[in-house]
């Protein structure tokens, strides 16, 4: 079945929901999104939107923050215009109908402060800021009607065109509908990528089941320029309960006050960062990591016990109701806490406007390296460029959505067949989680990365096999888009012999200035570094 609209949007979560609701203006836009509308990364996000609201606070001192944090990859120009965007950004959520908390001192809005930055200045709505932000999202989404979603199917790759003998441009992609186990050519002007990040690439994560890097693979096996893959953020802390199932505390405890001990009641962040307790997610992580393999502990402890019992169940009721669901009262004991793989900061590199280097294709949100992130991201900073960045491809786009559609071809199975070993997947699966967090996680060391890499070619074969012989599922696209992105990670990861941001290895534990460039990969062809 052919199906055609003027602006495709591949993912449903702030960058393409907010997207999609600018694009309707001018054009019929499609949402194609794998699960139900709302499961994204954005409805698990907690703690907020960083934006200058303070008169206190200026759009110099957030790009300052953004700039150290980004340990010289940020670009200086990209961070100046994501973060002026971010006033207006929070006030259009609010005339949509976000409920953000109010401030107890003026009639502006409660801005907290998270790891990393010197303001408070993340704007939220109690613990479950990300899921108030999609749920007005989705309420205005379901109230256009020039916008069209599919639940329940998920892309299998972009259409492109080089590949059926014209120039190297997206028309559009290839759509599985699960129910029905069959693929639909969806044909566009303009397609939009907002598939959000990988999470799932790893053992241990805070991110929902749908983050399987859908949109940088299927970007990269299209020949897009992809970078900085080796740079991806472990959070600090997520709840360590046999029962808990990537459960996220968020840095805003810390913003509140929290402090980080081990067993014994040692508070150890002091040894090792000035900012103690609200240093950078990398320097947490990997603080918690060597306390954790020092003392032979499973996990550390946030502690919030000192703070107001009333104060904590109101400012953190999800997460206050969630811990006492596994027998944890945060305001009588600590919070066991472990890090877990939570954000992607490399991804398909894109301009100012979301504009990917193959014509037709655009991208916004997590699935991006637009140059605001760097080496490490700034806590809270994720909303906040998908959403300026949704209002900035619009814009970009706006008469892009006229002419002719694409003539392409129909999605052909060939001779595949259904499959009576499923049991491939699963195993292959579990494989590439497992060695991705033991050798590719928070330290790394050429030795774990060569292996690594050896690991991943080989089940790559095997995937590859599988997938020309076999009828797709989802849970088939889900492992090769893994397993793809674990070879990204690996192979960027091994170009860059220093220690910077997120990726940490024992062999070149400190930074060169000579590294201090973007590692840059396509299909195909080896990773270098470059200055984009």
């Amino acid at each position: 079945m052919r199906i055609t609209s003027d602006y495709l949007v591949l993912g449903s979560g702030v960058s393409g929901l907010t997207y999609a609701l600018e694009a309707s203006k001018h054009g019929s836009v499609i949402v194609v999104t794998k699960r139900a509308i709302a499961e994204s990364n954005t409805n698990y996000a907690q703690g907020g939107v960083a934006a200058v609201m303070d008169p206190d606070d200026s759009f110099e001192d957030h790009a300052a923050d953004t700039l150290r944090v980004g340990y010289g990859l940020s670009k200086p120009d990209i961070v100046q215009l994501v973060v002026e965007g971010g006033p207006s950004a929070i006030q259009e959520l609010v005339e949509r109908g976000a409920s953000f908390d109010p401030s107890e001192e003026d009639d502006g809005l409660d801005l907290t402060r998270e790891g990393g930055h010197n303001k408070r200045r993340v704007v939220h709505a109690g613990d479950i800021t990300g899921r108030e932000i999609q749920r007005v999202l989705v309420e205005a989404v379901r109230q256009t009607p020039n916008i069209t979603v599919y639940e329940d199917h998920m892309a299998v790759d972009l259409i492109e065109l080089s590949k059926y003998g014209g120039p190297h441009q997206v028309a559009g992609a290839y759509v599985l509908e699960e129910a029905k186990g069959e693929v639909h050519t969806f044909v566009s002007r303009v397609t939009v990528l907002a598939t959000g990040g990988a999470g799932k690439v790893y053992l241990y994560t805070s991110n929902p089941d749908v983050a399987t890097g859908d949109g940088v693979a299927m970007a990269y096996r299209a020949g897009a320029l992809i970078a900085n893959m080796e740079f991806f953020q472990f959070h600090p802390t997520c709840l360590y309960h046999p029962k808990a199932k990537s459960f996220l505390i968020s840095e805003a405890l810390r913003g509140e006050g929290g402090i980080l001990r081990l067993a014994n009641g040692d508070a150890f962040m002091a040894r090792h960062h000035e900012m103690k307790d609200l240093a950078p997610r990398d320097v947490v992580a990997r603080t918690i990591d060597y306390e954790m393999k020092r003392t032979g502990a499973d996990c550390v402890y946030l502690d919030m016990t000192h703070e107001d019992a009333d104060f904590l169940a109101k400012r953190f009721p999800n997460i206050h109701a969630q811990c006492l669901e596994y027998g944890i009262d945060m305001t009588k004991e600590p919070i066991p806490v472990v890090p877990a793989a939570h954000y992607m900061c490399g991804g398909v590199v894109v301009d100012s406007n979301g504009k990917t280097k193959i014509e037709g294709l655009y991208a916004i949100g997590e699935v991006t390296c637009s140059g605001l992130h760097g080496a490490n991201r700034l806590a809270s900073n994720s909303l906040l460029e998908g959403l300026v960045y949704a209002k900035r491809t619009a814009a970009a786009t706006r008469n892009l959505g006229q002419g002719r559609f694409a003539d392409v071809p129909e999605w052909d199975s060939g001779s595949a067949a259904a499959s009576d070993e499923a049991v491939v997947v699963t195993q292959n699966w579990d494989e590439i989680r497992r060695f991705m967090w033991n050798y590719v996680g928070i330290v790394r060391s050429d030795r774990r990365l060569r292996r690594a890499a050896r690991r991943v070619a080989l089940l790559k074969d095997e995937i590859r096999e599988y997938y020309w012989e076999h009828l797709v599922t989802r849970d088939l696209l889900e492992l090769r888009n893994i397993a793809d992105v674990a070879e990204m990670i690996i192979a960027c990861a091994s170009t860059r012999h220093e220690s910077r941001g997120l990726h940490y290895t024992i062999d070149y534990p400190e930074p060169r200035e000579d590294y201090a460039k973007d590692t840059l990969i396509v299909h195909g062809e080896p990773p270098h570094l470059s200055g984009r």
